[in-house]
């Protein structure tokens, strides 16, 4: 889907543009709730399936920061949110990696979920920015959510990097 949302972006043209992409991130993530629920709920999961799961959802943001910071929609110091976000997904995806060699699992934290979901509105928001009616302001909404979710990235980020340390 990501390829589709990025898409969407430069063959498409104004609020159509911003809609599409958003129902292409939104569309994503509900899929991707779903799968994770059957899993769980059926007690089915795969090998391939654990090491992909983490790396689509941050591949998925990766593009949509990307696309915003290319877009303008996000700018200015809030391009500095974006990279703390970015930063922290690389930094947590490799010490679960060199972590898991040593057979060692830092369980996803309720105030990282809270993070992700932050994340997601403030993504969304975003990718509607000037196509939202006039009496909702997706842009700032956006813009504050996505401090937040930076905010929380460095306190998540220090505690998965606190609790990994141990281990090395």
């Amino acid at each position: 889907m990501i390829p589709m949302m990025v898409a969407s972006f430069y063959l498409l043209k104004g609020d159509l543009s911003n809609w599409v992409s958003f129902a292409i991130f939104t569309t994503a993530g509900i899929t991707d709730f779903l799968d994770g629920y059957v899993a769980r709920k059926f007690n089915q999961s795969s090998n391939l399936g654990a090491f992909m799961d983490p790396i689509a959802d941050k591949l998925l943001i990766a593009a949509a920061l990307m696309m915003m910071v290319a877009f303008n929609r996000i700018e200015g110091y809030s391009v500095i949110a974006a990279i703390i976000i970015l930063c922290r997904e690389f930094v947590v995806s490799g010490l679960r990696e060199f972590l898991a060699d040593l057979k060692v699992s830092i369980p996803v934290t309720y105030l990282a979920k809270w993070k992700t979901t932050i994340q997601i509105f403030a993504l969304g928001f975003l990718l509607v920015g000037d196509a939202a009616p006039d009496f909702i302001p997706a842009l700032m909404i956006g813009d504050w959510c996505l401090w937040v979710a930076a905010l929380l990235t460095l306190y998540t980020g220090y505690d998965y990097l606190k609790s990994g340390l141990k281990h090395m």
